[in-house]
């Protein structure tokens, strides 16, 4: 599956959502990753390139650096941001690059979104000899966004309520750990920790988590912000700023041996 985006919509993102909480994701994956100067680095499902900037930091003017995802609109926004990296439009599933390619491939936020989710971890780990996927964890454990989920379900309906629920269907420890297994990985680290959405409002809040839905009625979405002021209470400060929590599963791998042969034509030789 995947969400097409406007022009709009991704700088949005990028100004709003990165520096609330997927920046500071994608300097834990890299953390995790080890990385060194001049080391190789594919950044799969990009976005706007947060995690790709943060490892482009690290490995410094020596290493490489490449990000892919399918979406136009938030590549046309991480170019902008680093003209020197190099951004490419790609499915995860079918990874454009030879075996080996990369010392390092980190995936954060976009297991949940791939069409094959054994096979996207199969092509990470047949391009680079390290695996980093980070996701968000389980809804149940996410009290803000159970909070959240619980309010659109009451007013809009199960079936909407899903469309962010979607965001958590990886996050099931035993259910990731399957897939990586299934897709030839071997786990060297499982890490389960708690984030949090830092916003300074509510409103800004609602703005970003309710963009998946598109176009609500106007009275649903007046009820459901509505209610949300008191349902997200207790994640907001006397100041008016939203810390919401949210589980993070943080896992790094690498393929077993003989994993790694196949795949498509590389675009880029190790």
């Amino acid at each position: 599956m995947s969400y097409a985006l406007s022009a709009e919509a991704a700088e949005f993102y990028e100004s709003t959502f990165v520096p609330a909480l997927f920046g500071s994701w994608a300097r834990r994956a890299v953390a995790a990753a080890g990385l060194t100067p001049g080391r190789s680095v594919l950044d799969v499902a990009c976005g706007t390139g947060a995690v790709a900037r943060a490892a482009s930091a690290v490995v410094g003017p020596t290493g490489t650096v490449v990000g892919v995802d399918l979406n136009p609109a938030m590549l046309a926004v991480a170019r902008r941001l680093r003209l020197d990296l190099r951004f490419l439009e790609g499915d995860a599933c079918a990874l454009p690059f030879a075996a080996g390619a990369f010392d390092v491939a980190v995936s954060q936020a976009g297991l949940m979104f791939f069409d094959d989710q054994v096979a996207a971890l199969r092509e990470l780990g047949r391009v680079a000899g390290r695996v980093v996927v980070q996701v968000p964890g389980r809804l149940s454990e996410s009290a803000g966004y159970r909070a959240l989920v619980e309010v659109v379900a009451r007013h809009a309906g199960p079936a909407t309520a899903d469309l962010l629920s979607v965001y958590f269907s990886a996050g099931s420890p035993a259910l990731l750990s399957e897939l990586l297994t299934r897709a030839g990985l071997l786990v060297d680290s499982f890490e389960t920790w708690t984030s949090a959405t830092r916003l300074d409002s509510l409103d800004t809040f609602l703005a970003v988590e309710l963009l998946p839905f598109g176009a609500l009625e106007p009275d649903v979405h007046d009820r459901i912000v509505l209610d949300c002021r008191t349902a997200l209470a207790p994640f907001v400060s006397p100041t008016g700023a939203v810390a919401a929590p949210i589980e993070v599963q943080l896992v790094t791998a690498r393929a077993l041996p003989g994993a790694r042969a196949g795949g498509p034509v590389g675009m880029l030789s190790g």
